[in-house]
């Protein structure tokens, strides 16, 4: 069993959702954990936080006899926080590579090794030179199996701005023929044309179970994010059995695969941060959707059975991958402190 000091931004969202996943897994494997979850750098509730975690982590060694004992592992997700280094023998970070800041690049070296969600990220660390464990992820399971089912679409960016949100009303203006779309986006500041009828736009704050219900009510789901840290919406879209459309492109691509979804041909579009950006192109998504309004039944329950099935087992493996490289990575009693 490890002590382990789980670092994240509570955010409320993902990040918050992400830091209890873990926590939750790593107490069920036997370790110790505790949060220290922040908010921006300048509050004070951040330095409370802070505090509370270090005299956890004292209190922890002096009742081991141990005097200035530090955490056996730190875990920093997606923020590098450098000042929390030396409360730990063993620094890991699981970024998201479009939100990894040039300004951390020089803490790289103080970071005994990256687990990465996907390989994408994998492949971005190792290639500046860290050691870098492919743990993967999951996501929430969405799937309710008492909601009715129609062959409509959804597209649910949340507040983010890199979904692809805006050339989709684009093509649904085009298309007023086209089954009804409905999208839940919260972004500010973002001014929007007159909808067609077949658009139906969700702004304010919906509860967890209402947007549940809206991924099993509608068959298709829009996903065509131009960059992902994981991909927490198209990992829910497959729990529940769904048709997922997404980018063809890293990581979008890693997740739905042409067995368990559809892919849409993208080109690059830039770059945020260590991550390229790709927007979908808006022929090949037009050809995609027309594919989903004329795609029989049989083709359909075949694709959701496929992504139910990589949902559950992503789940099972995820847990044994992360538990495992925690084995692999934690410091021994026999090791000598640094």
């Amino acid at each position: 069993m490890s002590n382990i000091n789980l670092i994240a931004r509570d955010n409320g969202a993902g990040l918050t959702r992400d830091m209890h996943l873990l926590a939750d897994l790593l107490r069920e494997g036997g370790h110790d954990v505790t949060i220290t979850g922040l908010g921006h750098r300048s509050r004070l509730s951040n330095r409370l936080r802070r505090l509370h975690a270090r005299l956890r982590r004292l209190l922890r060694g002096w009742f081991k006899g141990q005097l200035n004992a530090r955490y056996d592992i730190n875990i920093m997700l997606e923020h590098v926080r450098p000042e929390s280094f030396d409360q730990a023998h063993i620094n890991i970070l699981i970024p998201n590579p479009e939100w990894f800041r040039s300004e951390w690049l020089p803490e790289l070296p103080h970071f005994d090794f990256i687990f990465a969600k996907t390989r994408h990220a994998e492949r971005i660390f190792s290639e500046r030179g860290c050691r870098t464990v492919f743990i993967g992820f999951t996501g929430a399971d969405y799937l309710d199996t008492n909601v009715a089912r129609l062959p409509t679409f959804l597209h649910g960016p949340g507040r983010s701005g890199n979904k692809g949100t805006l050339p989709l009303l684009a093509l649904w203006a085009q298309h007023p023929q086209w089954p009804p779309l409905t999208v839940v986006w919260r972004r500010k500041h973002v001014e929007l044309q007159a909808l067609p009828a077949n658009v139906q736009l969700i702004r304010e704050y919906l509860p967890e179970e209402t947007l549940r219900q809206l991924h099993n009510a509608n068959l298709f789901h829009l996903c065509p994010s131009q960059t992902e840290g994981y991909g927490h919406s198209l990992v829910e879209s497959l729990s529940t059995g769904c048709i997922t459309i997404t980018t063809d492109a890293e990581p979008m691509n890693e997740l739905v695969t042409e067995d368990r979804g559809l892919l849409v041909s993208a080109h690059t579009a830039g770059t945020q941060e260590l991550a390229t950006l790709y927007d979908f192109d808006p022929d090949a998504m037009r050809g995609v959707i027309e594919q989903c309004i004329a795609m029989p039944e049989e083709k359909q329950k075949a694709l959701g059975r496929a992504a139910r099935e990589w949902y559950e087992t992503n789940q099972r493996t995820f847990r044994q991958r992360f538990l495992q490289a925690i084995a692999d990575v934690a410091p021994r009693q026999t090791d000598t402190p640094r």
